[in-house]
C-alpha cells in the first residue's frame, strides 16, 4: 500500500488493476530512489497495460511531468537505431553481411574495408572514439563527423574483438543507413517508425516541440575532473586512456554533460545519445518487435528478430573493460544481468535508467524514462518495476 506522501504525489495516467503493483512500485521509486520524474509504460499483446507519468521536470518540484512531456532518454536511442537498421534489412535496402564500404567508399580507408554492417551494429568497428580532438559546435556538424569516423585508423583491428560505442555508433549506423536509403537518420525515424507507430519519440526535435521537454538533471561534472578514472579506464596505457577519454568527451558534450539542455542539442541528430521521447513512445517503437505481425505497419519477421538477438558480441569489452553482450545493436542478458526476469528479454538501457526492451515470448513492449538519472546504466527503479510488471504477467 502507498503511504500519504506517495499518495500526494502527482502521479497520473492509466494501469489495469491485474498491474496494480506495477503503480506501487513506480511510485515507491520517488520515495527510495530519489525520482524526481519519469514515465513508464508497458504494453502486452498489443494492449496498453500500464502509462503512468508522475512527479516534476525542475528541481523545485514546481511544475509537474505532463503526459505529453519528453525527456533525453540516452542509450534508448542505440536501440530504436537498430529497429531501424533491421526496417531496412526487412526492406531489402540493407544487407547485413555487406561490407559498410560498399554504401559507403569512403569507409574503406585504414584496413576497414571488409568491415560487414553486421560487425558494425555489434559494436566490432574498433571506432568507440575519434581520434581527432573536436571543436564544441563540431559535434553538432553530421557530415564531418562522419567523415573523421571513415577516413580515421581503428582503435583495434575490426571485427577482432568489441568494445562499446558510446557515442560514435550512432554516427556510423545512421550515415549507413542514410546511405541505403537516401534519408537521413531524423528523417527515416519519423518516417519508418515514429509516424506508423504514433511514437513520440525524435532525433533533431523541432523546436516547437521544445517546451515538452523536461531537463535532465545531471551531476556537475568539474572543469578540472579526471575524466579517465571517472570511466574507470586508468591502466598505464597511454593509447588506451586517450580511447576512454574520446570516446566519453570528444568533444567535451558528446555524451551530454553540459549540453543535454540547450537548444542546439535538442536540434542535432546524435542518435547514440540524445533520443528525446517519452515512455509510452519506446514503448511503440519496441511493440513493433513484439510480435512477428509487428504493429502499425512496421514488421520485423521472426527470423530477423531471432537473428537480431542471437550473442553476436561476448565477454571483455574494449571500451567498459567489463563484460559485455550484443546482438545486432541491442544489448542481451548476461548470467547474474539479465533484462528484468525473463531471459527472452532485449532492448537498450540508457544513462541513469532510462530503459526500453522487448520481450517477444510475453508479448511485451516496455519503455522507462527519468530526468534524473542515476550513476549507471541499470537502475533498482527499473528492476523494481520490471519484477512487479513480470510477477502480473
Amino acid at each position: 500500500m502507498l503511504d500519504a506522501a506517495e499518495r500526494a504525489l502527482p502521479i497520473e495516467g492509466d494501469c489495469d488493476p491485474r498491474f496494480a503493483a506495477v503503480r506501487d512500485a513506480f511510485a515507491a521509486n520517488f520515495r527510495d530512489e530519489g525520482d524526481l520524474g519519469s514515465a513508464v509504460c508497458a504494453i502486452v499483446d498489443g494492449r496498453t497495460v500500464v502509462d503512468l507519468w508522475g512527479g516534476f521536470v525542475d528541481a523545485e518540484a514546481s511544475r509537474p511531468w505532463r503526459r505529453d512531456t519528453l525527456v533525453n532518454a540516452f542509450s534508448v536511442g542505440k536501440g530504436i537505431l537498430a529497429l531501424l537498421a533491421l526496417a531496412c534489412v526487412e526492406a531489402g535496402e540493407l544487407a547485413l553481411d555487406a561490407p559498410v564500404a560498399s554504401l559507403w567508399p569512403e569507409f574503406a580507408a585504414e584496413g576497414k574495408d571488409r568491415l560487414t554492417v553486421r560487425a558494425l551494429l555489434a559494436h566490432r568497428a574498433g571506432l568507440p572514439a575519434l581520434r581527432t580532438p573536436l571543436e564544441p559546435d563540431e559535434l553538432y556538424d553530421w557530415d564531418l563527423v562522419c567523415a573523421r569516423l571513415a577516413a580515421q585508423r581503428p582503435w583495434w583491428e575490426p571485427d577482432l574483438a568489441h568494445g562499446y560505442h558510446v557515442n560514435t555508433w550512432g554516427f556510423l549506423v545512421g550515415e549507413v543507413l542514410r546511405r541505403a536509403t537516401g534519408r537521413p537518420v531524423g528523417a527515416l525515424l519519423r518516417e519508418r517508425l515514429a509516424a506508423p507507430l504514433d511514437a513520440d519519440y525524435h532525433w533533431g526535435l523541432a523546436a516547437a516541440d521544445h517546451p515538452r521537454v523536461s531537463p535532465s538533471h545531471l551531476p556537475e561534472l568539474p572543469l578540472d575532473a579526471d575524466l579517465v578514472a571517472m570511466v574507470g579506464a586508468a591502466r598505464g596505457d597511454a593509447e588506451h586512456e586517450t580511447m576512454i577519454r574520446h570516446a566519453y568527451f570528444n568533444p567535451r558534450g558528446i555524451s551530454g554533460f553540459g549540453t543535454v539542455n540547450t537548444a542546439a542539442w535538442r536540434k542535432a541528430v546524435i542518435p547514440s545519445t540524445n533520443g528525446l521521447g517519452s515512455a509510452r513512445g519506446i514503448a511503440r517503437v519496441y511493440q513493433a518487435l513484439a510480435s512477428s505481425g509487428g504493429a502499425g505497419g512496421v514488421a520485423v519477421s521472426a527470423a530477423l528478430r531471432a537473428e537480431a538477438a542471437r550473442v553476436h558480441s561476448d565477454g571483455d569489452d574494449r571500451v567498459l573493460g567489463r563484460p559485455s553482450r550484443f546482438g545486432l545493436g541491442f544489448q542481451l542478458g548476461r548470467p547474474g544481468k539479465p533484462f528484468g526476469p525473463s531471459a527472452h528479454a532485449f532492448g537498450h538501457h540508457g544513462y541513469g535508467g532510462s530503459l526500453g526492451l522487448v520481450d517477444p515470448e510475453a508479448g511485451l513492449a516496455f519503455g522507462y524514462v527519468t530526468n534524473r538519472p542515476a550513476v549507471r546504466f541499470r537502475t533498482a527503479r527499473t528492476d523494481r518495476i520490471l519484477q512487479a510488471l513480470y510477477a502480473a504477467l
